[in-house]
């Protein structure tokens, strides 16, 4: 997590120096990453204080650092001080719920009902074009189905990125852009002359491709506009796992919650079903996004310690998962099945190893030495990159047959954009075994790689379908 940026201009040629700082502070079990932020904007302080007195950049850091103190010393200090602290995240609402030192328990409050009163404007957002007859409801018009499902990421995203702007204050340059990305990309596409009922395979190829594109917008509010450096797209890819974590939790007790009510008024003769997906689910769900973000916020220092053992575990699971089809593969002598849903399934499993890959990249010490699990990953890239080049030669086969369409072109395009990532990540995961490269050049491969999904994620969203006639 960023700290945000204080006292001025930092020298650029500092930033590197900056970010292994970060790094070795955030490893730290006795500071959380709001600690570490505040230290940071301490840090950043005094570079620009020093700066301004006619230090060079290097100058400026080393007698920041030494003012601060050494970490070691630094993380002794929090360790007596908040010994208590993995407890209160654990069972208290205390000010360890947000990681808060100096701010204490007021600000920890005032965290939450910023993030509850925005989880309450996502949900009213959902139901506001009610008010101009745009029904939510099972027995909608086409027109009205179509208007929800173009816009759906506009009613909860941009409320995720007021809270970041408000946790982490972005420069105005910034949010003008943000606004400026959310406002073209509703314009572009209410304007796009879908055909009606919804249904067309450019528009769900849209409505899965525009949320990707959406999402990099919504990281540059969480990094406070310093997206810059492989560390800080890191934590944005930390928090997207988190997120996911607590999303699948709440998503469970609201599958049990969502039960219940139907079972209590059914009791009493009331069907509540018309309520459920009208109100409370769409409502809900929207809400939930706001809550959730919170909570990774709040009790990062806990899901940080749960996020390793979990890609410690599925790593291996999905190296013999493939290793199995593969061998499955040559014993039968059977090829892939070119059907639709099976390149689909296809796909995703791809985009599977690829996010299991960057979340445990995000979760590994950088200056730590190979391990064993170093070498599953790399025969778990090379097993995909396998698996890979089947699914294009299937892909390829079934274009060579039956033509062009949208679905298989976004299938072929995201297959060669994953084997060009899953490539480079042999190469470099090979090298950095050998002790020939540096873990952060695979940091650096996989985080700007974001970029390049989220160029295809936009040409599928926006350009696919002028391209194919709306169809």
């Amino acid at each position: 997590m960023d700290g945000k940026q204080a006292g001025g201009p930092v020298v650029d040629g500092v930033e590197s120096q900056i970010e292994k700082w970060r790094a070795h502070l955030r490893r730290s079990q006795a500071i959380s990453g709001s600690d570490a932020s505040e230290l940071e904007d301490h840090l950043r302080e005094q570079i620009a204080s020093l700066t301004d007195q006619g230090l060079s950049g290097d100058e400026a850091f080393l007698v920041a650092v030494k003012r601060m103190g050494a970490i070691d010393t630094l993380t002794r200090e929090f360790a007596r001080e908040h010994s208590e602290r993995l407890w209160k995240q654990l069972v208290l609402p205390g000010d360890g719920w947000d990681g808060a030192s100096a701010a204490g328990p007021a600000y920890g409050s005032r965290r939450m009902w910023v993030a509850l009163a925005l989880a309450a404007g996502a949900a009213a957002a959902v139901k506001l074009p009610s008010l101009f007859g745009i029904s939510l409801s099972e027995r909608m018009a086409p027109a009205h189905q179509a208007f929800y499902a173009h816009n759906i990421p506009f009613f909860v995203l941009p409320f995720l990125v007021a809270y970041f702007a408000w946790e982490r204050p972005l420069a105005r340059a910034s949010r003008l852009f943000l606004a400026a990305v959310f406002l073209l990309a509703a314009l572009v596409v209410n304007l796009l002359p879908f055909p009606l009922p919804p249904g067309a395979d450019t528009e769900t190829l849209m409505m899965i491709h525009l949320p990707i594109v959406l999402w990099l917008a919504v990281g540059t509010a969480y990094v406070g506009g310093r997206w810059r450096g492989s560390e800080r797209r890191m934590d944005f890819v930390r928090f997207t796992g988190e997120l996911f974590i607590y999303m699948v939790l709440i998503a469970l007790g609201g599958g049990v919650l969502i039960g219940m009510t139907f079972a209590l008024f059914r009791a009493i003769g009331i069907d509540m079903e018309p309520y459920v997906g009208s109100w409370i689910a769409p409502c809900g769900a929207a809400g939930a996004l706001l809550v959730a973000t919170w909570l990774v916020e709040a009790k990062q220092s806990v899901i940080e310690n749960i996020a390793p053992v979990l890609t410690r575990i599925f790593a291996p699971l999905f190296a013999l998962l493939l290793l199995a089809f593969l061998g499955t593969m040559l014993f039968t002598g059977r090829g892939i099945d070119v059907e639709r849903e099976i390149l689909i399934m296809f796909d995703l499993l791809l985009v599977v190893v690829f996010g299991l890959l960057l979340y445990s990249f995000s979760a590994r010490d950088p200056l730590a030495r190979p391990s064993l699990l170093d070498v599953i990953q790399v025969v778990l890239v090379g097993l995909a990159l396998v698996v890979d080049a089947l699914a294009l030669w299937a892909i390829g086969s079934r274009i060579t047959e039956f033509g062009t369409t949208p679905n298989r072109l976004a299938a072929l395009g995201l297959n060669v954009v994953l084997l060009v990532n899953l490539a480079g990540t042999a190469a470099l995961y090979a090298r950095f075994l050998r002790r020939r490269v540096a873990f952060v050049r695979l940091l650096e491969w996989q985080t700007v790689y974001l970029y390049v999904i989220a160029a295809w994620a936009a040409v599928v969203a926006f350009l696919f379908p002028p391209l194919f006639g709306f169809r």
